[in-house]
């Protein structure tokens, strides 16, 4: 018979497996550690009061800064195209070859008739002396002489009409007419036209009305006038053209269909990306104001009631904030009222920022890239869950103490 376990032992055994079984029913605590989900992060700006330039987005079109079309000034069939389409040319280049037998006998004839009429002119001209022929006889000589000048320098010029040149350095289009198609036959054919790109204009309306109030604010001393001679391009896309433009030119009367004023402004373009009749906006400083609440647009969401940022208060928690929206500023709102500076706006992140829940607030990087909110159902920014926990070993079973 074996020797039954201490009293002691078999207690202490019994209350570590109660207490062992009574841990594995709890479930772990939201938030507590190894369970729940950590707040999502949200991008936030800090407003932050400041002076700002208020912009104005306009639409304009693209327009070579210089267009030359280039036509048949002679009649002929064209024999060949000297050039490739859609390349750089400068001023002065052949561009196409017309058949020139036609205007090489012309020449050759006219050469033949001056030659002719000079040499009566200067036999005349020593019997007038001598009163050998008369003044009348030597008058039409000269008349004679100087005709077939002129006559000459026709025939020379058709001649270089025969090959068509580019009037302008620029970017030659597509030709309009292919080799043995008869040119100029009763008018000047249109061959090709060449135009200039770098630089290029933009061609802008503004309604006369924002131009008056502009100038009613600056006279109130509410703004101050901002150098409107520097403008941005905002391109199909959204994104900012990297060089700046230049106003070149502004119109002194009102289009009294539309009330606006046409400006003209011009934009580098060395690499060619900018080709005419695109459809862009111009970024158009207006003027310059102090203390603006700035935020970003994309932080302005729009509500039944109005317009709407979702900001991160003190306690961390999200928070709908209605406000009010007086202008622009490049790609940011003016705020006139809801804000009063120091406010932790949300600008990424909105569809994880739902009211009263708490979020971290994380400074945005406007550089950045979006990142898409994950599926629903999905971690989010959660922490990878904790691995299960390693079930403990059963304990031996305790035996009952033997009767002595």
């Amino acid at each position: 018979m074996k020797p039954a376990l201490p009293l002691l032992a078999t207690a202490t055994i019994a209350t570590l497996l109660l207490a062992g079984c009574g841990d594995g029913d709890k479930k772990p605590q939201a938030g507590g550690p190894g369970g729940g989900m950590p707040p999502p992060e949200v991008d936030v700006v800090t407003v932050t009061p400041g002076n700002a330039t208020l912009t104005q987005d306009l639409p304009g079109r693209l327009l070579a800064v210089r267009s030359a079309q280039v036509r048949a000034r002679v009649e002929g069939v064209l024999e060949k195209r000297l050039f490739a389409e859609g390349s750089d040319v400068k001023a002065g280049t052949p561009l196409f070859q017309i058949d020139p037998r036609t205007y090489q006998a012309a020449a050759a004839g006219a050469e033949a008739d001056l030659a002719a009429a000079k040499a009566t002119f200067e036999r005349y001209k020593p019997l007038l002396e001598i009163k050998a022929v008369s003044q009348q006889e030597y008058d039409g000589a000269l008349a004679r002489y100087k005709q077939a000048e002129a006559q000459l320098s026709r025939a020379r010029l058709d001649l270089e009409n025969a090959v068509p040149r580019a009037p302008i350095a620029g970017r030659a289009g597509r030709a309009l007419v292919t080799e043995g198609a008869l040119v100029g036959k009763g008018e000047a054919t249109h061959l090709v036209t060449v135009e200039q790109l770098d630089p290029i204009r933009v061609e802008f309306t503004r309604t006369y009305s924002d131009l008056l109030h502009l100038q009613q604010a600056v006279k109130a001393g509410k703004q101050k006038k901002a150098d409107a001679a520097r403008v941005q391009l905002v391109l199909e896309d959204g994104s900012i053209y990297a060089e700046p433009g230049q106003v070149q030119f502004a119109d002194l009367a009102v289009d009294p269909n539309s009330g606006s004023v046409v400006l003209r402004a011009e934009f580098p373009n060395p690499r060619r990306e900018l080709l005419p009749g695109t459809f862009v906006r111009v970024r158009f400083p207006q003027a310059e104001v102090d203390n603006a609440l700035r935020v970003p647009q994309r932080a302005v969401q729009g509500g039944p009631t109005g317009q709407l940022v979702m900001i991160v208060d003190a306690e961390g928690k999200v928070a709908a904030r209605p406000v009010k929206t007086s202008a622009m500023s490049g790609a940011d709102f003016i705020v006139s009222d809801g804000l009063k500076g120091g406010e932790q706006v949300i600008v990424n992140g909105l569809q994880k920022a739902r009211p009263g829940t708490p979020v971290k607030a994380v400074p945005w990087n406007p550089a950045a890239p979006v990142i898409a909110a994950p599926p629903q159902g999905g971690m989010g920014g959660a922490a990878p869950p904790a691995a299960p926990a390693k079930p403990a070993e059963p304990a031996a079973a305790a035996k009952p103490a033997e009767k002595k």
